[in-house]
């Protein structure tokens, strides 16, 4: 343990005027109660409470090196002990050697010794159970600082894991649709890979950009978007709204896409029909708020999928936000189906989403 009390300004302070005010005290005693000299007062005090602190300082960098995990009642009891027995024959002889020719004096230091030492073992007791709880209190936090280190890392793997998995899901869908565009329309899956590529590149150079404003996705998913359009054409229609004061409001990177991906699935997988992709993004109560809807078909088996998206999403959410509401989807009508994001709104820009 590398924090000791001692080390600590404040408690360096409050130990110093502990032994002054100790000492003041001994020497008022002597003085005045016992009619002893002022030299001999002073001598005994500071002598006597020198050796109880040196005493109380040895015991806490011993206590910082060692407890041990049975036994410890015994184990400080026992210590204890020694050092008040060895606190009390050093101080016991060296007044003995500053006042031999002080009877009275030597008389009280003799009279006095089991008292001297029941004191100090009691002083020694009270500073050995402060230094064990301190060190405690500690080790406590300490433990609980790595857990919390460990449930980050834990969080920011699993981040970044769900952050990088999404991508390649979104790619293998892509090359299938180039892989059947270029059966019906060689010339349109040509235009499709040149945007693939471009949206690729795109995907890569903010790669590192954890929170990205609304203005900076939109222009993400509408790269998206033109890739899909080239792959449906006419059947697929989009109705994007997007409020002005949204604009400058941040949203996890990377993580609008494959909603929008859900939606055209859903949408159009089942259908030969044209259908409308409907986009909102608006603010709702200091939260950002994003609406895709699309048409189903509630009698018609969806189109096959492993669902890791939407999943995938919830649970970035949550490692987030800690909030298992903040994206909903469900049927508005028979054949309508909307998914809603919000967003809660961070100062901290500098959000970790890894």
């Amino acid at each position: 343990m590398t924090n000791r009390p001692l080390s600590t300004p404040r408690i360096q302070n409050i130990a110093l005027f502990i032994l002054l005010a100790w000492t003041s005290v001994f020497v008022l005693l002597y003085y005045y109660t016992l009619d002893l000299g002022l030299l001999v007062s002073v001598a005994d005090s500071v002598v006597t409470n020198g050796l109880l602190a040196a005493g109380c300082v040895s015991l806490s960098n011993l206590l910082g090196y060692y407890q041990p995990k049975n036994e410890m009642i015994l184990f400080i009891l026992v210590l204890t002990g020694v050092l008040a027995l060895i606190i009390t024959l050093i101080s016991k002889f060296a007044l003995g050697i500053l006042f031999p020719a002080d009877k009275v004096y030597i008389s009280f230091l003799t009279s006095s010794i089991w008292m001297r030492a029941i004191i100090i073992y009691v002083f020694l007791g009270w500073c050995a159970l402060a230094n064990i709880l301190w060190y405690r209190l500690e080790e406590q936090s300490a433990t609980q600082e790595r857990l919390l280190a460990a449930e980050t890392l834990s969080k920011e793997a699993e981040l970044n894991k769900l952050r990088h998995q999404l991508q390649p899901h979104f790619l293998f869908n892509s090359l299938n649709s180039v892989y059947a565009l270029t059966i019906v329309n060689p010339k349109e899956a040509g235009v499709m890979i040149t945007k693939l590529a471009s949206f690729l590149r795109g995907t890569l150079k903010r790669d590192d950009e954890v929170w990205v404003n609304v203005a900076e996705e939109m222009e993400y998913i509408q790269l998206y978007l033109d890739i899909e359009k080239v792959r449906f054409s006419h059947r697929l229609n989009l109705d994007i709204a997007v409020e002005e004061q949204s604009l400058g409001m941040c949203l996890p990177g990377t993580l609008l896409q494959p909603i929008v991906e859900n939606a055209i699935k859903f949408g159009l997988y089942n259908t030969s029909a044209a259908i409308t992709i409907t986009i909102r993004v608006s603010v709702d109560q200091g939260l950002l708020k994003i609406c895709v809807q699309n048409p189903f078909d509630p009698e018609m088996k969806a189109a096959g999928g492993t669902g890791f998206g939407l999943s995938a999403i919830k649970r970035r959410l949550y490692l987030l936000f800690a909030n298992d509401n903040l994206l909903q989807a469900a049927a508005i009508t028979d054949n309508l189906y909307r998914t809603t994001l919000k967003i809660p709104q961070t100062n901290d820009k500098n959000h970790t989403d890894r």
